[in-house]
């Protein structure tokens, strides 16, 4: 009741008594609540689509600083600092009183903790992919990952896949084969053909970071349909994602790190170098406040739009994402690598007008369309559609 008289309040105007022929005090102006102005942003598709472009620029660029160093292998310690930093920051905001999150709880943090899992798979994949693959070649292969979750939401969501959808996924194959080709054809021409032994280590390297890729792949599909799922069922917020998404895998980074990562002195050495370990150590803190934003806006897309056009919006991030790799990196710049960057572009852009087409007029039945399911089944499908 008195959330309702204050609300009655702040759209009251005050009619002052008239004494003589003027008013004793002017009119109060018409106040609109500042929570519903906070509300229209928080809900505006578009503002939440820029502000994940920009922020997964910068966690890419930065992550790519770190991870460039031939050297560096403690992609676990990378990840918990990330994780502390991120923590660190949001619960500083929330004391100062500029945002708010739920308190942890033991029972909403075990319903949690599976998707904290998948993120770490998620990220873990993506650091061991991007150290061995340039930007440009790492966002071009990201793109596969749409094709795992619009399936996945034709078997979970009741989604299906038009034919023009149909035809940017090979657009999106084939740019990674042009990709992976260009790739190669560059390895070998940098080290003097096959019969070099740097050549040959040079292809090793790319396969290994062609097979994290594809890892990479099903491990994003699947955190993002799972969180959009566990997000419906718990009604969590932005930044209560973002709080336990983070809180949850500090204790396993740093035990992943202990126990798995070298930690002798030798291998630290490596990992920071004297010459830039002043550096490194402020590139890894200012990643894991870049991951602050990668996490709230990731978050913020897939709730106010869906795990499908959040990964397009990643499709057509893809270009000013490996242009930054053109230029702060040393990415090789072939007609075949422009060309795949620009074939990944299209597909990206013909997955966009499939989805507005979609949208705007009855699905077409496709194979991939969905053929009568059980009552059961049919029952926990409902249960997960938006």
């Amino acid at each position: 009741m008195s959330d309702d008289k204050k609300r009655d309040d702040d759209y009251r105007i005050e009619i002052p008594e008239k004494t003589g022929d003027s008013f004793s005090r002017p009119l109060s102006p018409l106040r609109v609540p500042p929570a519903r102005q906070g509300l229209a942003i928080s809900e505006n598709a578009s503002i939440a689509i820029v502000s994940y472009c920009g922020s997964s620029i910068l966690m890419t660029v930065t992550n790519k600083y770190v991870l460039s160093g031939t050297d560096f292998n403690l992609n676990f310690f990378l990840l918990c600092v990330q994780a502390v930093v991120c923590v660190v920051a949001i619960s500083t905001c929330k004391s100062a009183g500029v945002i708010t999150y739920r308190d942890f709880k033991t029972e909403e943090a075990k319903k949690w903790f599976p998707i904290s899992v998948l993120l770490i798979g998620m990220i873990y994949t993506s650091t061991k992919a991007l150290q061995y693959l340039s930007i440009p070649v790492y966002t071009i292969f990201k793109n596969l990952t749409i094709i795992i979750i619009a399936y996945g939401e034709v078997l979970w969501f009741g989604g299906s896949v038009t034919p023009m959808a149909l035809f940017s996924f090979g657009l999106m194959v084939f740019s990674s084969v042009i990709a992976a080709w260009a790739d190669i054809q560059h390895a070998l021409a940098s080290f003097g053909g096959e019969a070099s032994t740097q050549a040959n280590d040079a292809i090793s390297t790319l396969n290994a970071g062609y097979l994290w890729m594809m890892f990479n792949c099903f491990c994003t599909a699947t955190y993002v349909l799972g969180m959009r799922k566990r997000i419906k069922l718990t009604n969590f917020k932005d930044f209560d994602t973002m709080y336990y998404n983070n809180l949850l895998t500090i204790p396993i980074l740093l035990v992943a790190s202990l126990f798995v990562e070298d930690w002798s002195s030798a291998n630290v050495a490596k990992n920071f170098p004297v010459e830039y370990r002043n550096r490194l150590i402020i590139a890894m803190i200012f990643s894991g406040l870049s991951s602050v934003f990668i996490s709230y806006t990731s978050a913020w897309c897939v709730r106010v739009t869906s795990s499908t056009t959040y990964s397009m919006v990643g499709a057509l991030n893809k270009l000013p994402i490996a242009l930054s790799g053109l230029i702060f990196f040393d990415a090789a710049v072939t007609f075949a690598s422009v060309s795949a960057i620009f074939v990944g572009f299209v597909s990206g852009i013909v997955y966009a007008l499939a989805k507005v087409r979609q949208n705007s007029k009855p699905k077409t039945a496709l194979p991939t369309h969905q053929a009568p399911v059980s009552a059961s089944s049919q029952s926990m499908r409902d249960g997960l559609k938006s």
